[in-house]
Protein backbone atom coordinates (compact mmCIF):
# COMPACT_ATOMS: atom_id res chain seq x y z
CA UNK A 1 0.00 0.00 0.00
CA UNK A 2 1.14 3.55 -0.72
CA UNK A 3 1.38 6.26 1.87
CA UNK A 4 -0.44 9.59 1.63
CA UNK A 5 0.31 13.29 1.40
CA UNK A 6 -1.21 15.39 4.19
CA UNK A 7 -1.52 19.13 3.55
CA UNK A 8 -1.31 20.47 7.09
CA UNK A 9 -2.24 24.09 7.78
CA UNK A 10 -0.15 25.79 10.45
CA UNK A 11 -0.69 29.09 12.34
CA UNK A 12 -0.15 32.37 10.48
CA UNK A 13 0.84 34.10 13.71
CA UNK A 14 -0.96 33.02 16.85
CA UNK A 15 0.19 29.51 17.82
CA UNK A 16 -3.22 28.74 19.32
CA UNK A 17 -4.62 28.58 15.78
CA UNK A 18 -3.37 25.07 15.09
CA UNK A 19 -5.90 22.22 15.27
CA UNK A 20 -5.73 19.08 17.42
CA UNK A 21 -5.84 17.06 14.22
CA UNK A 22 -2.90 18.97 12.71
CA UNK A 23 -0.75 18.26 15.76
CA UNK A 24 -1.70 14.56 15.67
CA UNK A 25 -0.92 14.22 11.94
CA UNK A 26 2.45 15.94 12.36
CA UNK A 27 3.33 13.53 15.17
CA UNK A 28 2.15 10.41 13.33
CA UNK A 29 3.61 11.18 9.89
CA UNK A 30 6.80 9.41 8.82
CA UNK A 31 8.23 12.63 7.45
CA UNK A 32 7.46 16.37 7.43
CA UNK A 33 8.28 18.38 4.31
CA UNK A 34 8.74 22.02 5.34
CA UNK A 35 9.29 25.18 3.30
CA UNK A 36 11.81 26.50 5.86
CA UNK A 37 13.07 23.86 8.31
CA UNK A 38 14.57 26.47 10.65
CA UNK A 39 11.30 28.33 10.95
CA UNK A 40 9.23 25.15 11.26
CA UNK A 41 11.54 23.73 13.94
CA UNK A 42 10.27 26.38 16.34
CA UNK A 43 6.68 25.29 15.72
CA UNK A 44 7.44 21.59 16.12
CA UNK A 45 9.43 22.21 19.32
CA UNK A 46 6.57 24.23 20.78
CA UNK A 47 4.16 21.31 20.28
CA UNK A 48 6.70 18.64 21.24
CA UNK A 49 6.73 17.08 17.77
CA UNK A 50 9.83 15.04 16.89
CA UNK A 51 8.99 13.72 13.41
CA UNK A 52 11.95 13.81 10.96
CA UNK A 53 11.85 16.91 8.77
CA UNK A 54 13.15 17.64 5.26
CA UNK A 55 13.20 20.83 3.20
CA UNK A 56 10.78 21.37 0.33
CA UNK A 57 10.87 24.87 -1.15
CA UNK A 58 10.72 26.96 -4.33
CA UNK A 59 14.20 26.02 -5.50
CA UNK A 60 13.97 22.22 -5.13
CA UNK A 61 10.24 21.75 -5.70
CA UNK A 62 10.54 19.55 -8.79
CA UNK A 63 13.39 17.23 -7.86
CA UNK A 64 12.33 16.96 -4.24
CA UNK A 65 8.72 16.28 -5.22
CA UNK A 66 9.84 13.19 -7.15
CA UNK A 67 11.85 11.98 -4.14
CA UNK A 68 8.94 12.50 -1.76
CA UNK A 69 6.64 10.65 -4.15
CA UNK A 70 9.04 7.71 -4.04
CA UNK A 71 8.85 7.75 -0.24
CA UNK A 72 5.05 7.72 -0.35
CA UNK A 73 4.97 4.94 -2.95
CA UNK A 74 7.07 2.86 -0.52
CA UNK A 75 4.37 3.30 2.12
CA UNK A 76 5.45 6.41 4.04
CA UNK A 77 3.07 9.21 5.00
CA UNK A 78 4.36 12.72 4.33
CA UNK A 79 2.98 15.88 5.98
CA UNK A 80 3.56 19.07 3.99
CA UNK A 81 3.72 22.39 5.85
CA UNK A 82 4.50 25.92 4.73
CA UNK A 83 6.10 28.77 6.67
CA UNK A 84 2.64 29.87 7.80
CA UNK A 85 -0.90 29.02 6.80
CA UNK A 86 -2.21 26.50 4.30
CA UNK A 87 0.30 24.74 2.02
CA UNK A 88 -0.36 24.86 -1.71
CA UNK A 89 -1.64 28.44 -1.59
CA UNK A 90 0.91 30.66 -3.36
CA UNK A 91 3.75 28.26 -2.54
CA UNK A 92 5.53 25.25 -4.15
CA UNK A 93 3.12 22.74 -2.60
CA UNK A 94 0.99 22.70 -5.74
CA UNK A 95 3.81 20.92 -7.61
CA UNK A 96 3.95 18.10 -5.06
CA UNK A 97 0.16 17.74 -5.07
CA UNK A 98 0.14 17.40 -8.88
CA UNK A 99 2.91 14.76 -8.73
CA UNK A 100 0.91 12.78 -6.15
CA UNK A 101 -2.15 12.71 -8.41
CA UNK A 102 -0.02 11.49 -11.30
CA UNK A 103 1.38 8.71 -9.11
CA UNK A 104 -2.00 7.73 -7.64
CA UNK A 105 -1.11 8.84 -4.11
CA UNK A 106 -3.97 10.06 -1.85
CA UNK A 107 -3.90 13.78 -1.02
CA UNK A 108 -5.56 14.66 2.30
CA UNK A 109 -6.16 18.27 3.43
CA UNK A 110 -5.89 19.09 7.13
CA UNK A 111 -7.61 22.52 7.26
CA UNK A 112 -6.62 25.52 9.31
CA UNK A 113 -5.43 29.11 9.02
CA UNK A 114 -5.22 30.90 5.66
CA UNK A 115 -4.26 34.59 5.52
CA UNK A 116 -6.26 35.31 2.35
CA UNK A 117 -9.52 33.90 3.71
CA UNK A 118 -9.16 35.49 7.16
CA UNK A 119 -8.41 38.88 5.60
CA UNK A 120 -11.38 38.58 3.23
CA UNK A 121 -13.95 37.72 5.89
CA UNK A 122 -12.70 40.55 8.15
CA UNK A 123 -12.44 43.19 5.42
CA UNK A 124 -15.98 44.49 5.13
CA UNK A 125 -15.70 44.02 1.36
CA UNK A 126 -17.99 41.71 -0.63
CA UNK A 127 -17.19 38.04 0.07
CA UNK A 128 -19.61 36.35 -2.37
CA UNK A 129 -17.05 36.19 -5.19
CA UNK A 130 -13.34 36.87 -4.96
CA UNK A 131 -10.12 36.56 -6.97
CA UNK A 132 -6.89 35.62 -5.18
CA UNK A 133 -3.83 37.10 -6.87
CA UNK A 134 -1.25 36.60 -4.04
CA UNK A 135 1.90 38.69 -4.74
CA UNK A 136 1.93 40.72 -7.95
CA UNK A 137 4.74 39.76 -10.35
CA UNK A 138 7.96 41.75 -9.94
CA UNK A 139 8.83 41.66 -13.67
CA UNK A 140 7.53 44.94 -15.14
CA UNK A 141 5.85 43.65 -18.31
CA UNK A 142 4.10 40.76 -16.56
CA UNK A 143 3.09 43.03 -13.68
CA UNK A 144 1.55 45.57 -16.08
CA UNK A 145 -0.43 42.80 -17.79
CA UNK A 146 -1.78 41.49 -14.47
CA UNK A 147 -2.73 44.99 -13.30
CA UNK A 148 -4.63 45.62 -16.54
CA UNK A 149 -6.51 42.35 -16.04
CA UNK A 150 -7.35 43.31 -12.45
CA UNK A 151 -8.72 46.64 -13.69
CA UNK A 152 -11.54 44.68 -15.38
CA UNK A 153 -12.09 42.24 -12.48
CA UNK A 154 -15.58 42.48 -10.98
CA UNK A 155 -14.85 40.14 -8.04
CA UNK A 156 -13.25 41.28 -4.78
CA UNK A 157 -9.45 41.07 -5.21
CA UNK A 158 -7.10 39.67 -2.53
CA UNK A 159 -3.40 40.53 -2.73
CA UNK A 160 -0.37 39.92 -0.53
CA UNK A 161 2.33 42.58 -0.15
CA UNK A 162 5.52 43.13 1.81
CA UNK A 163 5.85 46.42 3.74
CA UNK A 164 8.74 47.79 1.63
CA UNK A 165 6.67 47.40 -1.57
CA UNK A 166 3.28 48.47 -0.19
CA UNK A 167 3.37 52.19 -1.03
CA UNK A 168 4.49 51.53 -4.61
CA UNK A 169 1.84 48.86 -5.12
CA UNK A 170 -0.94 51.12 -3.81
CA UNK A 171 0.20 53.84 -6.24
CA UNK A 172 0.17 51.42 -9.19
CA UNK A 173 -3.26 50.10 -8.24
CA UNK A 174 -4.65 53.64 -8.05
CA UNK A 175 -3.16 54.62 -11.41
CA UNK A 176 -4.45 51.47 -13.15
CA UNK A 177 -7.77 50.74 -11.41
CA UNK A 178 -8.80 54.22 -10.34
CA UNK A 179 -10.07 54.97 -6.84
CA UNK A 180 -11.53 51.90 -5.17
CA UNK A 181 -12.56 50.87 -1.69
CA UNK A 182 -10.04 48.60 -0.01
CA UNK A 183 -9.14 47.13 3.36
CA UNK A 184 -5.53 46.92 4.52
CA UNK A 185 -5.15 43.89 6.78
CA UNK A 186 -1.91 43.94 8.76
CA UNK A 187 -0.15 41.24 10.82
CA UNK A 188 -3.12 38.85 10.91
CA UNK A 189 -3.59 37.01 14.25
CA UNK A 190 -0.45 38.66 15.68
CA UNK A 191 -0.06 41.20 18.49
CA UNK A 192 -0.30 44.23 16.18
CA UNK A 193 -3.11 42.91 13.97
CA UNK A 194 -5.15 45.71 12.40
CA UNK A 195 -7.77 46.30 9.73
CA UNK A 196 -8.16 49.63 7.95
CA UNK A 197 -10.99 50.14 5.51
CA UNK A 198 -10.22 53.11 3.27
CA UNK A 199 -9.77 54.00 -0.42
CA UNK A 200 -6.79 53.75 -2.73
CA UNK A 201 -6.40 57.53 -2.85
CA UNK A 202 -6.52 57.88 0.95
CA UNK A 203 -4.24 54.88 1.51
CA UNK A 204 -1.47 56.51 -0.51
CA UNK A 205 -1.55 59.55 1.78
CA UNK A 206 -1.15 57.32 4.86
CA UNK A 207 2.29 56.13 3.82
CA UNK A 208 3.79 59.33 2.40
CA UNK A 209 5.53 60.00 5.72
CA UNK A 210 4.98 56.87 7.83
CA UNK A 211 6.76 53.79 6.51
CA UNK A 212 4.53 50.68 6.62
CA UNK A 213 5.62 47.78 8.80
CA UNK A 214 4.48 44.18 8.95
CA UNK A 215 2.99 41.83 6.37
CA UNK A 216 -0.11 43.07 4.57
CA UNK A 217 -3.09 41.53 2.83
CA UNK A 218 -4.90 43.96 0.53
CA UNK A 219 -8.61 43.27 0.00
CA UNK A 220 -9.76 45.42 -2.90
CA UNK A 221 -13.21 46.14 -4.30
CA UNK A 222 -13.78 44.84 -7.82
CA UNK A 223 -15.18 46.89 -10.66
CA UNK A 224 -18.79 47.71 -9.83
CA UNK A 225 -21.80 47.17 -12.08
CA UNK A 226 -22.21 50.95 -12.25
CA UNK A 227 -18.64 51.38 -13.51
CA UNK A 228 -19.12 48.70 -16.13
CA UNK A 229 -22.38 50.30 -17.28
CA UNK A 230 -20.77 53.73 -17.51
CA UNK A 231 -17.89 52.34 -19.58
CA UNK A 232 -20.27 50.48 -21.86
CA UNK A 233 -22.38 53.63 -22.31
CA UNK A 234 -19.28 55.72 -23.00
CA UNK A 235 -18.13 53.24 -25.64
CA UNK A 236 -21.34 53.49 -27.65
CA UNK A 237 -21.70 57.24 -27.14
CA UNK A 238 -18.46 57.58 -29.09
CA UNK A 239 -19.98 55.59 -31.99
CA UNK A 240 -22.33 56.82 -34.66
CA UNK A 241 -25.70 55.05 -34.74
CA UNK A 242 -24.75 53.11 -37.92
CA UNK A 243 -21.44 52.21 -36.29
CA UNK A 244 -23.30 50.98 -33.21
CA UNK A 245 -25.50 48.78 -35.43
CA UNK A 246 -22.42 47.47 -37.25
CA UNK A 247 -20.88 46.60 -33.87
CA UNK A 248 -23.76 44.26 -33.03
CA UNK A 249 -23.88 42.81 -36.54
CA UNK A 250 -20.19 41.95 -36.22
CA UNK A 251 -21.09 39.97 -33.08
CA UNK A 252 -23.47 37.79 -35.11
CA UNK A 253 -26.79 39.62 -34.86
CA UNK A 254 -29.06 40.20 -37.84
CA UNK A 255 -29.40 43.84 -38.85
CA UNK A 256 -32.98 43.86 -37.58
CA UNK A 257 -31.99 42.56 -34.12
CA UNK A 258 -29.01 44.92 -34.06
CA UNK A 259 -31.31 47.88 -34.69
CA UNK A 260 -33.52 46.82 -31.78
CA UNK A 261 -30.49 46.45 -29.50
CA UNK A 262 -29.17 49.89 -30.44
CA UNK A 263 -32.54 51.52 -29.89
CA UNK A 264 -32.78 49.91 -26.45
CA UNK A 265 -29.25 50.86 -25.37
CA UNK A 266 -29.59 54.46 -26.50
CA UNK A 267 -33.17 54.87 -25.32
CA UNK A 268 -34.38 56.08 -28.71
CA UNK A 269 -37.14 54.90 -31.08
CA UNK A 270 -36.24 52.18 -33.55
CA UNK A 271 -37.43 54.47 -36.37
CA UNK A 272 -34.64 56.92 -35.52
CA UNK A 273 -32.06 54.14 -35.86
CA UNK A 274 -33.60 53.17 -39.22
CA UNK A 275 -33.46 56.79 -40.47
CA UNK A 276 -29.76 57.09 -39.56
CA UNK A 277 -29.01 53.88 -41.44
CA UNK A 278 -30.85 55.18 -44.53
CA UNK A 279 -28.87 58.46 -44.35
CA UNK A 280 -25.60 56.52 -44.29
CA UNK A 281 -26.64 54.30 -47.21
CA UNK A 282 -27.75 57.34 -49.24
CA UNK A 283 -24.43 59.06 -48.51
CA UNK A 284 -22.47 55.98 -49.58
CA UNK A 285 -24.49 55.70 -52.82
CA UNK A 286 -23.90 59.40 -53.57
CA UNK A 287 -20.14 58.98 -53.09
CA UNK A 288 -20.09 56.00 -55.45
CA UNK A 289 -22.04 57.95 -58.07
Amino acid sequence: MTGALYLVATPIGNLEDITFRAVRILREADEIAAEDTRNSRKLLTHFDIHTPMTSYHEFNRYDKAKLLVEHMLSGKNVALITDAGTPGISDPGEVLVAECYTAGIPVIPVPGACAAVNALISSGQSTRRFAFEAFLPREKKERRTVLQELAEESRTIVLYEAPHHLAGTLKELYETLGDRSLTLCKELTKKHESFLRTTLSEAQELFREDEPRGEYVIVLQGKTAEEREMERKKSWEEMSIPGHVAHFVAQGMTEKDAMKAVAKERGIPKNEVYRELLKQKDAEETEEF
